[in-house]
């Protein structure tokens, strides 16, 4: 039982990190200093999709479950949790690098707006 809740523990907090990779920046705005924590969060999740590696928490995840008694699962978290709400097929390379650039392209954005903001508005209120 301790096994079992421990697992979906590490799947929320396995959803978090993945929401803080790609939205983080939003947070960054609030709260500039974030962003020490952030880049390097982003860093690993463009790393981990660009190279097709498993994150440490979905093997994490699967020893929890296989010690609750349950079925692990192959592929990643993403791949498991994930791409069946975003996808009906399974994942492929070219998803995987999708979604590599998607991280990289919302980040860009969102810092973009993050850093310009103040800049603009200096502009349009002269």
């Amino acid at each position: 039982m301790i096994f079992a809740f421990a697992a979906a523990a590490v799947v929320l907090l396995h959803l978090a990190f993945v929401l803080f990779v790609v939205f983080g920046a939003l947070l960054v705005a609030r709260w500039r200093l974030l962003a020490w924590l952030h880049l390097p969060a982003a860093a690993w999740g463009f790393f981990v999709e660009l190279t097709g590696r498993g994150c440490p928490l979905t093997a994490w995840e699967n020893l929890l479950r296989m010690r609750a008694g349950l079925e692990g699962y192959g592929g990643g978290f993403v791949e498991h949790y994930v791409l069946p709400l975003l996808y009906p097929g399974s994942l492929t390379r070219e998803i995987q690098l999708g979604l590599a650039a998607g991280v990289v392209l919302v980040n860009l954005v969102l810092y973009g707006w993050v850093f310009l903001r103040p800049a603009w508005r200096v502009r349009r209120g002269a």
